[in-house]
This record gives C-alpha cells, structure tokens and sequence, in this order.
C-alpha cells in the first residue's frame, strides 16, 4: 500500500530530523554538552572512592576528541537517514523490489543512530565510564529513548514491502 510507504518515509524523516536537531544543539550550545561529556569521561560524580577510577579520562584534548566524535556520529546519522528518507521517497511509486533495495540508507542511518546511543551512551557512557552512578550527568534514560525508538522505526522500515496495487 502506498499509506505504508508513505509512512516509512515519514518516520525515517522524522529520524532525521531528530538526529538533525541533536547535531544542531550539540554544536549551538557546544559547552553545555561538552560539560555533559567532561564529567562523564572523568568520573567525577561517580560513586566516591569506586575501584574502577583508573578508567577516567582527565585529559582536556580528549574530552573534545571525543565530543567532536559525538557529534560527528550523531550528524551522519542525520545524514543517511535523510538520504534514506529521501531515497525512499523517490522508490515510493516503483516496484516493490526498488522500494525496498532504497531501505539500505534507513539501515545505515538506524544502525550508525543505534550505536551512538546504544555503544556510545549506554555501554561506553553508561558502563564503562558508569554514567548510572551520577545524580547530575546520567543521559542513559534519554539515550534508552532515543535508541528504542530507532529500534522501532527499523523494525517498521525492515517489513517487506509487496508490489502496490491499482484501485
């Protein structure tokens, strides 16, 4: 059906739109979000005198390194999703077989989306860096967010699409 397509490419645009909106923010308002990553990577409201210190990072360069590298991830994601969104936008009224060869640019932009808020932030922040332990600099609940709802949109996109039929 053309309503399903239709949709794909709505919620793939709306992906987009987000992971634009979060590049966008990160650079706009650089330093509060470099903060977030500052303490985060130096452990410094972490649970005092924890065993697993000797993993803070306190290292200035690498505290924009790895910002940058944030926002960079996060930006192609932006970035492939909406040449997903637009890929399936130009394969909406084709065969089914080009509709669904378009979807490569949404798995691309879910899965990089995915592991920016799943590795990065969940496991890297969350776990190594035990981001659960601070009071003030936990993203792990916005970052569960963020990764689900990317989980569910490629669920959605990855259902095979059938040729589209005359009414």
């Amino acid at each position: 059906m053309l309503v399903t397509r239709l949709s794909k490419v709505a919620m793939t645009l709306a992906l987009s739109a987000f992971a634009f909106m979060v590049t966008f923010n990160n650079i706009i308002d650089f330093g509060s979000n470099y903060a977030f990553v500052q303490h985060v990577l130096s452990m410094d409201t972490t649970f005092p005198s924890n065993t697993l210190m000797y993993r803070a990072i306190t290292a200035q360069v690498l505290w924009y390194a790895g910002y940058w590298f944030i926002i960079a991830s996060e930006g192609l994601t932006f970035v492939l999703l909406l040449i997903g969104a637009l890929s399936l936008w130009r394969a909406r009224n084709g065969s089914a077989k080009a509709f669904n060869r378009a979807k490569k640019w949404v798995y691309l932009g879910a899965t990089l989306g995915f592991l920016v808020w799943f590795l990065g932030f969940i496991v890297v922040g969350g776990e190594w860096f035990l981001m659960w332990q601070s009071q003030t600099w936990n993203g792990i609940e916005s970052a569960f967010r963020f990764y689900i709802t990317i989980i569910g949109v490629l669920i959605y996109v990855n259902q095979p699409d059938v040729e589209l039929i005359e009414d």
